[in-house]
């Protein structure tokens, strides 16, 4: 049986308040009325991993460096990631440890002077992934160029600004293509203090379907002003730096979220705002008790340990599996009710299923979802958003998503860093996530 704390373990699942985890995702999403989007010397570390690069006509390259001092780091990655390839970046992203924010202006003229890069974005990072790395809680410093011909990079630095009606996105340019175009996707890095990205990912689903968003919130800071965004040579700590990519190249988004399902599917029959107060017509605690007491041991102790709700995105589907689902925390219980809460809003009518996560599911689930997408077509390069929860605070050892890939992909270029919330669509709409990984591949356009 479900031990009788079982509220108290299901209401701790939320928001941690010490950091650790994203401060955004899982939590119960505000809403609003109206959302209305209108080269320097190079020293080179002994030890530092080569450059990855991929010769095609689309060209890439990252370079990593750990070293503690700001101007070293940013020259030995430049040169490295800078002669690897061996072109003017189209695109450059840059992630970097907090131990180099306060000198985030000497990154961005490196990049976009130094480089010539024609649009730069880049944000703070609790950890940074380069290639097949992950530098936990030290120095880092990672760079990724993409030489993208015939490619449109169109950058931009949107704000939230509060307004009677409820609130307005602004900062568009006014020179983006209307519509924008098919195959387009938009990447963006968020100050998780300033930018509610949430509401930005609603409002695009409705008026930009298809459109897939990717990216995170920049993580390592403690309070408003911490984190350091940049875009050219911008330095910024408030709202999101973002860039619309299109063009003949093609971006697949996969979007890892490390859980699996339990059970079977079950409708909402009575909710109200983020409680559910009825699945199939019974109470849903007493749904998981009958649930709980088929499950074999090891999930047993999984769903105690931490449970989780999928709610189906494409209701028109004939079956629902593992990636059909959007993932959010259970945040506890009512056992004089039954009802249970979760960090989303439902309605009744909608389809669900609890979920267990632990690393071996994380692990398969990365690992089946790259399979699926090699499958779909050779990806010369990748970005990277990990949460800050995965790493080794859920793996045994380093290096997991990093690893990954690289055994998934091959010798791409990889950069990335764990975000404090991921940015990636489930079943055809973007959506903020917790404990997730988060990957854009590059590759040729084909046909």
């Amino acid at each position: 049986m479900l031990p009788r704390n079982a509220s108290s373990q299901l209401g701790f699942v939320g928001r941690m308040p010490d950091g650790r985890h994203h401060q955004s995702a899982g939590s119960l999403p505000s809403r609003s009325k109206v959302v209305r989007i209108n080269v320097f010397p190079h020293q080179l570390s002994q030890c530092a991993p080569p450059p990855y690069i991929m010769q095609t006509d689309l060209r890439f390259a990252a370079a990593l460096s750990t070293a503690a001092n700001t101007a070293d780091a940013v020259n030995e990655v430049c040169h490295r990631a800078g002669d690897a390839l061996a072109s003017t970046p189209s695109l450059a992203m840059v992630f970097f440890s907090p131990h180099h924010a306060e000198h985030a202006a000497l990154i961005a003229e490196a990049i976009s002077g130094g480089l010539a890069a024609e649009c730069l974005l880049g944000c703070t990072g609790e950890s940074i992934v380069g290639n097949a790395q992950e530098i936990e809680g030290e120095p880092a410093l990672a760079l990724w160029l993409a030489a993208l011909p015939g490619v449109s990079v169109q950058p931009m630095h949107v704000q939230f600004e509060r307004t009677p009606e409820g609130g307005t996105v602004v900062g568009w340019p006014d020179d983006l293509p209307e519509p924008w175009p098919a195959g387009a996707a938009l990447f963006a890095l968020a100050d998780p203090f300033t930018f509610p990205a949430d509401w930005l990912l609603e409002r695009l689903n409705e008026d930009r379907p298809g459109v897939p968003v990717l990216g995170g919130m920049a993580s390592g800071g403690f309070r408003p002003g911490d984190h350091r965004l940049l875009l050219g040579r911008r330095v910024l700590k408030e709202g999101a730096v973002a860039a619309l990519v299109h063009g003949p190249v093609k971006i697949q988004a996969v979007v890892s979220q490390g859980c699996r399902p339990i059970g079977r599917h079950y409708v909402i029959t009575k909710a109200e705002q983020n409680i559910i107060l009825e699945l199939s017509g019974k109470p849903p605690l007493q749904q998981l008790q009958e649930l709980f007491d088929t499950l074999p041991a090891a999930d047993q102790q999984l769903a105690q340990q931490g449970l989780h709700v999928g709610r189906v995105i494409n209701e028109y589907q004939e079956r629902f599996e593992r990636g059909d689902f959007l993932v959010r925390n259970c945040l506890g219980a009512d056992r004089n009710t039954g009802a249970l809460q979760i960090g989303d809003y439902v309605r009744a009518g909608q389809t669900v299923q609890f979920h267990v996560r632990d690393a071996g599911t994380a692990d398969e689930d990365l690992r089946d979802l790259l399979s699926h997408a090699r499958a779909a077509g050779d990806a010369q390069a990748a970005l990277l958003f990990t949460c800050n929860g995965r790493g080794t605070r859920l793996f045994d050892a380093p290096h997991h998503d990093a690893a990954v890939l690289a055994e998934s992909l091959g010798a791409v270029p990889v950069a990335g860093f764990f975000a404090q919330g991921e940015i990636g669509p489930i079943g055809g709409k973007n959506f903020l996530h917790g404990f997730t990984a988060s990957a854009a591949l590059f590759g040729p356009l084909v046909g």
